[in-house]
């Protein structure tokens, strides 16, 4: 009896994982962490560069950030950069590095990125539903070309509605524990 290889359905789907994680990581919660600013584009060299790329980014305590840039030059492009970002801080750059103070979030900056983050996850769930598509259609495709049987056909339909829940259901845990700790 032949099989289904869903070897390309585990790989995207652990991507949509992956992607959504280092997405909902820039996310702030009450303490500031570098992966706030890890993923802010700076035009550095007339190319768009993330931050994490171009200078080294340092938890000095709860609320501040220090970016300390590998070229000095860099100083002025970063500081913009992190003004723009929406992450609602003034940067202040000093000779060799910038420091950034993350205020105390109000509720209504809370609720704010508690629908950043349902934007977030409705994204990874559109990608989610795209991918089921495609290999929905790979099913049926073999299934029409007689490569598997039409009994085959829903078994590996089944088998890939439950791969693909599993992964919603792991993408919803992780939404709602940094919901939870955005809300706190």
């Amino acid at each position: 009896m032949p099989g289904y290889d869903f070897k390309k359905l585990n790989e995207k789907t652990a991507g949509v994982l992956k992607y959504f994680e280092a997405e909902i990581s820039g996310l702030r919660t009450g303490r500031a962490t570098p992966a706030l600013l890890e993923n802010v584009k700076v035009d550095a060299y007339g190319v768009m560069n993330v931050l994490k790329n171009i200078a080294s980014i340092i938890s000095e305590d709860a609320k501040t950030l220090l970016v300390q840039p590998w070229d000095k030059g860099l100083l002025d492009a970063i500081s913009k950069a992190i003004e723009f970002s929406n992450l609602g801080v003034r940067p202040v750059a000093a000779k060799d590095s910038i420091r950034i103070s993350f205020p105390p979030l109000t509720e209504e900056r809370r609720k704010a990125l508690a629908k950043v983050l349902k934007d977030k996850i409705e994204e990874a769930r559109i990608s989610l539903r795209q991918i089921r598509d495609e290999v929905w259609k790979d099913i049926q495709e073999k299934e029409k070309s007689k490569a598997i049987s039409e009994d085959d056909k829903f078994r590996f339909k089944e088998e890939m509605e439950k791969k693909i829940k599993e992964v919603g259901d792991k993408l919803d845990a992780l939404a709602a524990k940094k919901e939870k700790e955005i809300m706190e």
